[in-house]
């Protein structure tokens, strides 16, 4: 069975061989991997969540059986490095790489009081020359062979709070203000767009995402999500199956947001990510008993303590455990709940794709 046949598989909620994997790595984890293996080290692609989609030479040789896409900085913007050291991204966000992930130094939109600042404000094209020539090259290079994930990496409630500030962004919902909702409006039309566009290049799954909830719980009620992100998503939705009705969407949101799953059935979720192990009552068992028929699971490896902490031996058994449950009868992707991280020892990883692997 082909990689691309797997995954084919698992997300009609057919039993595969075995479980398709679809991991992903930090760049320090992908460098010390390809130094163990012998292989060209490969530069992240510049794009917001490059983890998404980089290193993908490295990941298809321990045994991903899906390949991402999604879209780059432009030509005529990669991110730029300004002479204090700040790196300024499209979207006019400034941040410092700090090695694993970046720290926000400054939010464009801190200030936003009115819609008309949000109608002045330059966002990007999401029609840029060059945004999608990396999508279109690996699509030519691995589409026959492997699955093609078109991640959007965030939808539009984290973009729009990368611009904002995120106890802005939640003060201001709470207060219903008339300019937050036109600046979630804005980039959930840009990112609508570009998903469309993925899956016109060919993608069979898309995978939006924002993170809706924290360890313990979910960061704002069910009833604000319901009231101003469930019909914004099934937007979104709805235009991606105009593209092509067949696509498989993937959502993806840290944490525990057990009280809106129900919800994400409703507006046609098909895969639900990353099933953070550790978040509270996202345990397999319940998950893949009570919502199995609907959806497809895509994560549940823990990067927190699993990886990181626990011998070969250890992760292998517990990698096992968790394909028993969430494999059974299909409807799973094998993956680790987020990228792998630099903590984690090379031996643990090799351990992860060696028993993923298994038929």
């Amino acid at each position: 069975m082909t990689s691309r046949e797997r995954v084919l598989k698992a997300i009609n909620h057919e039993q595969p061989d075995r479980p398709p994997v679809y991991a992903t790595l930090t760049p320090q984890s992908a460098e010390k991997l390809s130094k163990a293996l012998n292989l060209p080290f490969e530069e992240p692609i510049d794009s917001l969540l490059s983890t998404r989609i980089s290193h993908t030479n490295l990941l298809t040789n321990l045994g991903n059986d899906c390949v991402g896409i999604a879209a780059c900085y432009p030509d005529n913007f990669p991110t730029k490095e300004m002479d204090d050291g700040i790196l300024l991204n499209e979207w006019g966000m400034k941040f410092v790489d700090t090695g694993l992930y970046s720290e926000f130094k400054e939010f464009p939109l801190a200030n936003v009081q009115s819609v008309r600042d949000i109608e002045d404000y330059p966002f990007p094209d999401p029609f840029a020359t060059g945004r999608f020539d990396e999508a279109e090259k690996t699509i030519k290079k691995y589409g026959k062979d492997y699955a093609i994930v078109a991640d959007l990496e965030t939808s539009f409630f984290e973009t729009s709070w990368y611009l904002t500030g995120l106890e802005k962004i939640l003060m201001d919902l709470m207060l219903e203000e008339e300019h937050i909702f036109a600046l979630l409006d804005k980039v959930m039309e840009i990112n609508t767009e570009i998903g469309k566009k993925l899956i016109s290049l060919g993608a069979d799954i898309l995978w939006a995402g924002d993170d809706f909830g924290s360890q313990n719980g979910m960061i704002m009620s069910p009833e604000l999500w319901r009231k101003v992100f469930k019909p914004r998503i099934k937007h979104m939705f709805d235009e991606f199956r105009k593209v092509n009705p067949e696509i498989k969407i993937a959502w993806h949101s840290c944490g525990s947001i057990l009280p809106i799953i129900p919800d994400f059935i409703e507006i046609g979720l098909d895969i639900l990510n990353p099933l953070q192990p550790l978040a509270h009552g996202m345990e397999p068992e319940f998950l893949k008993n009570t919502y199995g028929k609907d959806l497809v699971f895509f994560g549940g490896i823990d990067i927190q303590d699993l990886l990181p902490n626990k011998t070969p031996e250890e992760i292998k058994k517990e990698v096992r455990h968790r394909i028993q449950i969430y494999g059974k009868g299909g409807g799973y992707i094998n993956a680790p709940a987020h990228n792998i991280q630099d903590d984690t020892p090379v031996e643990n990883i090799l351990a992860y794709f060696e028993e993923s692997k298994k038929i």
